[in-house]
């Protein structure tokens, strides 16, 4: 007779006897406990983790408290511990709390745009036919699949002072509309990036432009999720366009909101290798954000891997706080 399945409530259906009989011997058979088979399949993934991320940053908290310089990674010297010298060192710099002051206002600006461009161009997707969707999809994530690096060297030709498209553009339009600035007859030879303010409008841009199609897809397939009775309900009742996204769309995808929203954080707020090729290095102090900060003081001479390891550390835990408390959002959404 062919095994039977019996279902009990609330538990889905459960092995039959013979079935349950086999697993048992599999078990008996590795010298395992059956409780343990899960825990000990997930060990692979744990020392994997373990190895990528958890001891190096062991290390770098480690790091955080000593003075190494170029003499202790070559080993010819032992590192010295110095306490909370570093920490007390980079929070009496005023580079630290500017560096600070540029990544908090980039990432409210990029991630803010980001969003509601992503959200826009979503909404689009989810109201154009398959065919011109799935065109449009496949463009923009040509964008998204571009590497950083890539996408700073796109950016810095197109803000460049003498032949970049940014000014090229700029000099089409009329005096009353874009005039260039003082002392010059056009926008030839403007550098975009050499002050802090311009700088980061081009790094805004280029994250935008790199980030929205990632939001653009997830809020795609957070539309395709909710009922499209709503909306026919909405419309009979005389629901306008941007009603209906306050009071449906909205509302239904507030917890995909809350995970774009708390990733896009995380990335623009420790963004790196564009700012690093715009930027062309770490050259303008008052352009840092706390990423090129750490790298400047870590890999800089004179080397202090040490200091650069606390930022390192402070950026850290100011990301794991914006973190948790979104976790803490998203698990009170899902209560309610």
């Amino acid at each position: 007779m062919a095994n039977t399945t019996t279902v009990t409530r609330g538990r889905g259906p459960s092995p039959s006897p013979g079935r349950r009989r086999k697993n048992a011997g599999r078990a008996r058979a590795s010298g395992l406990p059956v409780w343990s088979i899960p825990y000990v399949l997930l060990i692979p993934g744990l020392l994997v983790i373990g190895g990528l991320l958890l001891y190096p940053m062991y290390q770098l908290i480690v790091m955080s408290f000593q003075k190494v310089g170029l003499a202790q990674v070559r080993g010819s010297r032992p590192a010295e511990w110095v306490g909370l010298d570093n920490f007390q060192r980079i929070f009496d710099n005023e580079i630290f709390w500017s560096a600070l002051r540029n990544s908090v206002l980039f990432a409210l600006f990029a991630v803010s745009l980001t969003l509601m461009l992503g959200t826009a161009v979503g909404v689009l997707l989810h109201r154009l036919g398959r065919k011109m969707s799935l065109f449009v999809v496949i463009a923009c994530m040509f964008a998204w699949a571009v590497p950083p690096v890539a996408q700073g060297v796109i950016w810095r030709s197109l803000f460049d002072a003498e032949a970049g498209m940014v000014n090229w553009a700029l000099n089409l339009l009329p005096d009353w509309l874009a005039a260039p600035p003082a002392g010059q007859e056009s926008w030839t030879g403007t550098p975009w990036l050499n002050d802090t303010l311009p700088l980061y409008i081009a790094l805004i841009v280029c994250v935008v432009w790199a980030g929205f199609p990632f939001i653009a897809v997830s809020v795609l397939a957070g539309l395709k999720g909710i009922p499209a009775e709503l909306y026919e309900a909405a419309k009979v009742d005389g629901s306008g366009p941007w009603h209906t996204f306050r009071k449906i769309t909205l509302p239904m995808l507030k917890p995909v909101f809350a995970v774009l929203t708390m990733l896009s954080i995380i990335w623009d707020f420790k963004v790196f290798s564009q700012l690093y090729v715009l930027m062309n290095g770490p050259t303008n102090r008052d352009g840092f954000n706390l990423s090129m900060y750490a790298v400047a003081e870590a890999f800089r001479p004179p080397q202090k891997l040490g200091t650069g390891a606390a930022i390192s550390v402070v950026l850290t835990i100011i990301l794991l706080v914006i973190t948790v408390f979104y976790v803490r959002q998203i698990v009170k959404q899902e209560e309610m």
